[in-house]
């Protein structure tokens, strides 16, 4: 037993004095405070690096005007080179509807859904946070965003490209860097606003699907209703399809889209919005829509509005612009009454000409849908009705039900359908899906542009008979063959390599030898008399005639893959086969807007002036941002180009040329010189004609929806009979307005001094029109050359 006078201090006995604490523990502990510090200097300096965006590495973050004062969005102007205002892209109101307008439980379901917390935190939900940490540790998909945050991503743009820095395209990095901006931009926004001030402009820009931007757009696409009129289960869907635009689309998927609903139901019964037995009610009914889709798209339907609209948006997403809510004002090289000429000139000849079509097959008593010998083609419109969208539609609706969807095809409705016998192009019949489809396939098309040969500005673009009813444009979207309107670009190869409007080659039968996949084959092209006269043309008079027998030996000798490189070089995009008859028209389908780029190139010089639809774009504050100058590139020569806008004025000076229709037409003033080429397909399928003055290019089609609608014979269905009419009228117009400045005339003088012979004028008959038919596809390609070549009877 221990001492116990001894101190409780002493040492034990034995022990020597305690030994120093290890080195490594103290070691880690200093670094522990190191990192520690670190770690809290970086928390209190990263923000302010986002914010700075120190040295470029986070991108720009919304500035604080920016947070004072939104953007508010601003409907695009649109107008047209005279200055009228045609139209304006917009994606909702410019007054947005305020929180008093919106149904109580629409705000009810957004914060039950989207933010449960939303009046306890400061834009940033720390437990929200935490536990979508959590859960994607454990591999679940968990949002922690406020709708501040929301609010502010959708706002600002965030995630946009001119937002991102040097760090925005390194994965992983990039998302952490953006979330950043969307805390910090969101403490900011609530330190700014009001909760329901926040909670407005978010209902007021989110994206409900459809192209709804909106509640009041969403509202009305999805129910034909407004905000405050919403009842909780269309509250329920709304709210739910924000999750997903696309995939919870109640009007594309019907069954996800409820779902989703009812998933909002629930947490609103969780959070006390509705009593149990009523959210369970509701759960148990139909998603019932009343779809109308609002396209935010104000004026007149044109066919040349959507390929503005597709050009403006390319360069929008270029720039990081927005046209339908930066307020742009866009300047179009439409001029509103060469507009307003075309389409009436189209409609005044179409509406004349469908008449007559009309009436040709109701003589025959068949049907308008026949093969090369005439024959009505046997369940046309059924076969045609498996290719649409509705079909496809009623057939997976139907699945495996061959019965009910025999029935839906047949089941007979109102509908409001396109007509020439009223003024305003509408009236209501009772048809069915195969009753429409067959009505509408009776119609013949057409497709019209007038352009600037020497600014590319396009003047006007009619791409149909009526947008409402015919949304296929068939100036740049349709394409066909282009008869003998692609003759042309054989001649301008001739002429290009040494050959002169006066050299001749005679009008006689003959054969084209050429080797397809290594096997000998024979051409004989045929005219469309299958007479040959036996002259010896020059080759403005051929060119002017139309000959079939002298553009194909004309081809064979500059060699048909010269001709594809050649209309390739003026203006022609579309594929082009390399074959005999490719100056016929046949070497491949074109567009109306391809030819009238590539006949520009002979008027302008030999220069290719690319197309154009816009001349600026301006800020909403009337600053110009982007003037777009003509773009034009060095073709053909300036020889080359003269001798072809002289040789194209055959059609006019040549005897029998195929443009002296238009010697019906008031256009002959003042000695005026009209140059153009008319052009005709396979069973007069297709009717074309591209018409020059010394100011304007003009190209015009005609023809069915499909190559098989046609008449069958040269006095209805040549191209001079039915596009160049066309011309002629739209022509008349434009000399009569006399504001728009276009004047009677000569073409330009040549700008260069023209080596080449080309004074040899074949002796002249009365300028009149006898009987000049264009040269269709009588070309008699041989059986095997058809099998094995696959070249199509074209002009």
């Amino acid at each position: 037993m221990a001492d116990p006078k001894t101190p409780l201090s002493a040492p034990l006995s034995g022990l020597q004095a305690q030994a120093p604490r290890p080195y490594w523990p103290r070691r880690l502990a200093s670094w522990a405070w190191v990192l520690f510090g670190l770690v809290l200097i970086l928390f209190l300096v990263y923000p302010v690096l986002v914010s700075t965006n120190f040295m470029f590495l986070f991108g720009k973050s919304p500035s604080l005007a920016d947070l004072e004062n939104p953007k508010v969005e601003q409907a695009s102007a649109l107008y047209t080179s005279d200055g009228v205002l045609i139209g304006k892209y917009f994606r909702e109101n410019r007054s947005p509807v305020p929180l008093s307008q919106m149904a109580p439980v629409l705000v009810k379901a957004l914060i039950a859904t989207e933010d449960v917390r939303y009046y306890e935190h400061a834009g940033i939900d720390l437990t929200a946070v935490l536990g979508g940490f959590y859960a994607s540790l454990r591999g679940e998909k968990r949002g922690g965003s406020t709708i501040t945050q929301q609010l502010a991503k959708n706002l600002y743009k965030i995630r946009r490209q001119q937002s991102r820095g040097g760090l925005g395209y390194i994965p992983v990095v990039s998302t952490i860097v953006a979330k950043t901006k969307e805390w910090l931009t969101a403490v900011e926004l609530e330190r700014r606003y009001t909760k329901e001030e926040i909670l407005r402009m978010y209902l007021n820009t989110v994206e409900y699907g459809s192209s709804a931007f909106g509640i009041k757009v969403a509202a009305k696409t999805f129910f034909n209703t407004s905000p405050d009129s919403l009842r909780p289960e269309q509250a329920a869907m709304l709210v739910g399809v924000l999750n997903n635009p696309t995939a919870y689309n109640p009007r594309f998927h019907p069954a996800a889209a409820r779902r989703r609903r009812n998933v909002v139901l629930d947490r609103m019964g969780q959070a006390g919005v509705l009593p149990p037995a009523e959210i369970a009610a509701l759960k148990a009914t139909p998603v019932v829509l009343d779809y109308h889709v609002d396209r935010h798209i104000d004026g007149p339907d044109t066919y040349f509005r959507g390929a503005i609209g597709q050009f403006v948006s390319q360069w929008c997403d270029s720039t990081g612009h927005d046209m339908y809510r930066d307020g742009l004002k866009i300047y179009t090289t439409i001029d509103s009454r060469m507009q307003a000429h075309a389409e009436e000139a189209l409609h005044e000849r179409m509406k004349t000409l469908q008449r007559s079509f009309d009436r040709f097959w109701r003589n025959r008593g068949q049907d308008p849908w026949v093969d090369d010998e005439g024959n009505e083609i046997p369940d046309f419109i059924a076969t045609q009705m498996k290719r649409t969208q509705s079909y496809k539609t009623l057939a997976n609706r139907y699945r495996n039900q061959p019965q009910r969807l025999d029935s839906a095809l047949h089941a007979k409705r109102p509908m409001k359908v396109f007509t020439w016998k009223k003024d305003d192009g509408d009236t209501t019949l009772v048809l069915s899906p195969l009753d429409s489809l067959a009505y509408y396939k009776h119609f013949l098309r057409a497709g019209m542009m007038t352009m600037d040969p020497f600014t590319g500005q396009i003047k006007a673009w009619v791409g149909g008979l009526d947008y409402r009813f015919f949304q296929y444009d068939h100036v740049k979207q349709g394409r066909r063959q282009a008869g003998s309107t692609f003759k042309p670009f054989v001649y301008l190869t001739a002429l290009d390599n040494g050959y002169s409007p006066c050299d001749r080659i005679r009008d006689e039968r003959v054969t084209i030898n050429y080797v397809e996949n290594g096997q000998p084959m024979e051409w004989r092209p045929d005219n469309v008399t299958r007479e040959y006269t036996g002259n010896n043309m020059t080759l403005r008079h051929a060119m002017a005639r139309s000959v079939n027998s002298v553009t194909a030996q004309l081809t064979e000798k500059v060699g048909w893959a010269n001709v594809a490189k050649y209309a390739h070089k003026v203006g022609i995009t579309s594929p082009l086969l390399a074959v005999p008859s490719i100056g016929l028209g046949s070497g491949g389908d074109v567009s109306v807007y391809e030819m009238v780029d590539a006949y520009s190139t002979f008027l302008n010089t030999g220069f290719r002036s690319e197309p154009r639809l816009v001349t600026r774009i301006e800020d909403r504050n009337g600053n110009v941002i982007k003037q777009f100058d003509p773009v034009q590139k060095r073709a053909i020569s300036p020889e080359t180009a003269w001798l072809m806008t002289y040789m194209l004025r055959g059609g006019m000076d040549e005897p029998g040329g195929t443009s002296q229709a238009l010697w019906d037409f008031d256009l002959w003033h003042n000695d005026n010189q009209i140059g153009g080429k008319t052009g005709t397909t396979s069973n007069y399928s297709d009717g074309w004609y591209m018409g020059m003055t010394k100011d304007l290019m003009t190209g015009v089609w005609v023809g069915g929806e499909d190559r098989s609608i046609h008449f069958t014979g040269s006095q209805q269905g040549e191209g001079g009979r039915t596009a160049l009419p066309i011309f002629g009228k739209f022509m008349e117009k434009v000399y009569r307005d006399k504001e728009l400045g276009y004047t009677y005339g000569h073409f330009p003088k040549a700008s260069v001094k023209i080596v080449k012979r080309y004074n040899c004028v074949t002796p002249s008959e009365p300028r009149r029109r006898a009987e000049a038919v264009d040269t269709i596809a009588a070309d008699n390609l041989l059986e095997q050359m058809n099998s094995a070549a696959g070249v199509p009877d074209s002009l």
